[in-house]
């Protein structure tokens, strides 16, 4: 299976199930469903309709509250070039639907080791990838607002453009935040951005591999170093959770900030 930089195995979860995939690395994406009636695990279908078309191994899933999933991954079906693509399932079926070609770049192929995310609310679907057009590497946000049958051209995020001959291994984030409000975040040449869509970004820090999470106020991490940070959007300062890598971040109910990340082989958490 696929390990490291963001690849491996995703999670997601609705009021009936749980959905997680992992991808092997023969280009497979693999999925299993959890009901939250039975606590019974069961295998559904290959989550790509094409063996071997995901070899790159990055991929994300997210969920609604009506127990639809989504999942968006790095696809090279038809031309051997990396592309976005979704597909969806819900919680009480088996098999994910037909794989749809939400994108391919003009210059032949996206960002091919960034992992692409999807932040979804009711009919809303927001797919977030990092793009490779006239040897830049720009973070760009596609829009669906009827569950993924259509998406918006794609919209570059952010005021300045990244010339990179290589790939920055790190895709960023976006998230939907309780008033419908879609934010994003992503690392630009050693710095951390975020943003509205159609909004000027604002630059948070220094560092790579960052997020977005969170409903009620998004919250952004990110590694700076070996130092991890976390900054929520209202505060004025981040704060340093330890030290590490592979930091996530998930709001609890009682609207407090879950940390979790890897050090030494270990699993790490502090709430804030």
């Amino acid at each position: 299976m696929h390990l490291g930089m963001t690849r491996g195995p995703q999670i997601a979860s609705s009021s009936g199930h749980s959905f997680i995939t992992a991808m092997d690395k023969k280009g497979n994406i693999h999925s299993f469903k959890l009901d939250h009636g039975t606590d019974k695990w069961a295998e559904a279908t290959a989550v790509n309709d094409l063996p071997g078309s995901a070899p790159e191994g990055l991929m994300s899933i997210a969920a609604d509250k009506k127990d639809n999933f989504y999942a968006v991954w790095l696809d090279v079906r038809q031309d051997k070039k990396n592309k976005i693509v979704l597909s969806s399932i819900s919680g009480d079926a088996n098999a994910w639907t037909k794989n749809s070609v939400v994108y391919q770049s003009p210059d032949s192929t996206v960002c091919e080791c960034c992992r692409p995310s999807v932040a979804v609310e009711d009919a809303q679907v927001n797919l977030m990838f990092r793009n490779w057009l006239n040897g830049s590497r720009d973070p760009y946000l596609a829009s669906s607002d009827d569950k993924g049958l259509t998406f918006s051209q794609p919209e570059k995020l952010g005021e300045r453009t990244w010339k990179l001959q290589g790939c920055p291994m790190d895709g960023g984030g976006v998230t939907i935040d309780d008033k419908s409000a879609v934010h994003t975040a992503w690392q630009r040449d050693g710095a951390i951005f975020y943003a509205q869509p159609g909004e000027k970004e604002v630059q948070i820090g220094k560092g790579r591999n960052c997020s977005i999470s969170g409903k009620t106020t998004p919250v952004l991490s990110w590694r700076d170093g070996t130092e991890l940070k976390v900054q929520v959007l209202t505060a004025d300062n981040y704060t340093t959770v330890g030290e590490g890598t592979a930091l996530q971040t998930a709001e609890l109910a009682d609207r407090k900030i879950l940390c979790v990340w890897e050090k030494d082989g270990e699993i790490l958490f502090k709430k804030i």
